[in-house]
């Protein structure tokens, strides 16, 4: 029956309800017999879901998977008793045990066999001859579930020589949509699915692990594990309950991809930049996790028979890339670029965003090819604020790919700046080449505004404009060969002009108090050389 993505488990059913049945389980230590086993567990299980329980959280914890009995199966006896008593066995055990304490308990249970998608499983391999996996299906008000005790007790190492306990809820009473993920029985039937799946279909679909679902995650397109790109290109989609943070790595590495965060779920563009198969790894955590919790969600494998080598992408572009709930959260909102890569022609942009309160804003560029320091490449952004509006122009120094950095920290706090988002700005104009702003000092207020000259280079031997919104100002200078004044209209702005002649920099000067002698330096700019 169809997966109505409200619960992961074929039964409605309240884990919070079985903590002290699971403890109580975890702490029966019979090893004799089987009945005397179960007798010992059913000591505090009324209903038939409390008794599968009950022996379900027992195996799990008690049996371990015997890996060297896994490569010399003609010795090993998946005798109920047997697995029992040497406290470990192979699924063929587990399901044996499990069939037999049901069966004493009073359950209607199955063991049954199949094809599974569990160690050594290839992507996109096919399936042949004897099944591989042994699992189990419980009678349970009135319908069968399913369940896989040798997958809930834990996992193997990848060269199968170590097993560790870790207990997995996810294989409880799975819903059988997603039990279908990685389990093909034998007989169709017991996939209790309608239409049932054919095995074709089981080998080509995605394997999600347990973590895909038990983090929330709901759908990832494309849903077959093998993906081929077209023109270079793979797109893959993933939809979540709620806001995930995820990464991924292509061939191990974070690179040739984009990714953007959707408010449930995220994008992502990959461009290999070979030709050939790769592996592709997404990885996700809830947005509280702490920092490094990132656990593999889903892993395709791209075959690329084309390389793009037109999208390439800078080393300094972090993922995500573009603005997000994340930024959001971080106080960075309406943003007037939702997308994640700017485009412009003439080399010039400008993004603005409300902020939130008491932000304050840090950006920076980074270019592959550039050749400028970081200070002088931060001189290509202005930044502008009209109350809780902020506006960042930009001004590209070259043609070419670049990461804008925006970074923020609360006005009120000492520390450092924190990373917050990225994008992607791309000029493919080779003739594009504007000076750098101006520069500001300390003084320079961060609501002040130039109007003009925008360009932190004047040219030689001309009458230059200036117009500038300051308040709170008695008075401003430019100091070039020799001093002008500006004079204050009625908007606000300071306004007049300036000669260059005869200097290679022009200071921008202002008297705070009508009453005090000294000026401060706001802006420097240069001017051309004769």
């Amino acid at each position: 029956y169809p997966w109505d993505k409200s619960s992961l488990k074929s039964m409605p059913i309240d884990l919070q309800q079985f903590e002290k049945l699971d403890a109580y389980a975890l702490k029966v230590n019979v090893k004799n017999s089987v009945e005397d086993l179960v007798t010992a567990l059913l000591k505090q299980a009324r209903t038939d879901l409390e008794k599968v329980r009950a022996i379900w959280m027992w195996i799990c914890h008690h049996i371990e998977y015997d890996v060297v009995g896994y490569h010399n199966k003609s010795q090993l006896s998946c005798k109920a008793i047997d697995v029992l008593q040497a406290g470990k066995s192979i699924c063929e055990g587990y399901a044996e045990l499990f069939e037999q304490m049901c069966s004493i308990a009073g359950i209607q249970c199955m063991k049954l066999s199949g094809y599974s998608k569990g160690y050594g499983y290839k992507m996109g391999q096919t399936f042949t001859g004897d099944s591989d996996h042994a699992w189990n299906a419980v009678y349970l008000d009135g319908r069968w579930h399913l369940l896989d005790s040798t997958w809930g007790s834990g996992s193997v190492d990848d060269s199968f020589t170590k097993f560790t306990f870790r207990y997995n809820e996810f294989y409880f009473l799975t819903h059988p949509a997603l039990f279908i993920n990685n389990h093909f029985p034998d007989n169709s039937n017991w996939q209790l699915l309608k239409p049932t799946l054919a095995l074709k279909d089981f080998e080509n679909n995605m394997l999600h692990n347990s973590n895909f679902y038990t983090l929330g995650l709901l759908t990832a397109h494309p849903a077959t594990g093998v993906i081929q790109t077209e023109n270079g290109k793979a797109a893959i989609s993933v939809d979540s309950r709620s806001s995930m943070l995820f990464s991924f790595k292509l061939r191990g590495i974070q690179e040739h991809g984009l990714m953007t965060l959707k408010k449930h779920g995220m994008m992502l563009e990959i461009y290999p930049q070979k030709t050939g198969s790769h592996k592709l790894q997404i990885f996700a955590k809830p947005s509280k996790a702490p920092e490094d919790v990132y656990n593999c969600v889903l892993e395709y494998v791209i075959e690329c028979k084309s390389v793009d080598k037109s999208t390439r992408f800078p080393k300094d572009l972090h993922q995500p890339v573009g603005p997000s709930w994340f930024s959001e959260r971080q106080g960075f909102l309406r943003p007037s670029h939702p997308d994640p890569i700017i485009h412009t022609n003439d080399g010039r942009c400008s993004l603005t965003f409300t902020l939130g309160k008491d932000i304050s804003v840090l950006a920076s560029l980074h270019s592959d090819n550039s050749s400028l320091t970081e200070d002088m490449r931060r001189r290509h952004i202005m930044q502008i604020r009209r109350g809780n509006q902020i506006e960042l122009k930009i001004h590209l120094p070259h043609a070419g790919d670049f990461v804008l950095e925006i970074y923020a920290k609360k006005k009120s706090d000492p520390g450092n700046y924190n990373y917050i988002f990225n994008y992607l700005i791309s000029c493919l104009n080779t003739e594009v080449k504007w000076p750098a702003f101006p520069q500001s000092y300390s003084k320079w207020a961060e609501d002040y505004e130039i109007v003009e000259p925008l360009s932190g280079l004047l040219p030689a031997s001309r009458n230059v404009q200036f117009k500038l919104k300051m308040h709170g100002i008695a008075k401003v200078l430019i100091q070039a060969d020799s001093t002008y004044p500006l004079t204050q209209n009625r908007d606000g702005y300071w306004q007049g002009t300036c000669n260059t002649s005869g200097c290679a920099e022009v200071f921008v000067m202002v008297h705070e108090n009508a009453n005090h002698s000294f000026y401060s330096h706001v802006l420097k700019y240069e001017v051309e050389s004769q």
